[in-house]
């Protein structure tokens, strides 16, 4: 199945205790369908030695929408064939960028 979200994404909060607040997203686990944004489903957890540390907890990916770079607002994606290459298509009809890949060496 094609990814519709992927990290590096801005995304907005469509449910939950955070709905309506945008982040961008750092990592995607796509094995249990969640994906963590910044500073969005922060948690405190209380630790002997460091005292109380605020901690992101990954959210599910159903709970996220892409932002549409038209209107800045959550949209559906869609994907096409463009040049040969695969791209994902916002509800208005422009393409999403997708977030440069990081180069492993």
């Amino acid at each position: 199945m094609a990814a519709r979200i992927r990290k590096g994404d801005l995304v907005v909060v469509i449910s939950g205790r955070d709905k309506g607040k945008t982040g961008k997203i750092t990592r995607v686990f796509p094995e249990d369908s969640k994906v963590l944004v910044e500073g969005i489903n922060l948690v405190k957890k209380h630790q002997k030695e460091a005292g109380i540390v605020e901690k992101t907890l990954p959210l599910h990916a159903s709970k996220v929408m892409p932002i549409d770079p038209e209107t800045g607002k959550g949209t559906r994606v869609r994907f096409e064939v463009k040049d040969g290459e695969k791209v994902r298509i916002a509800k208005s009809g422009a393409v999403i960028a997708n977030a440069p890949r990081e180069q492993t060496e």
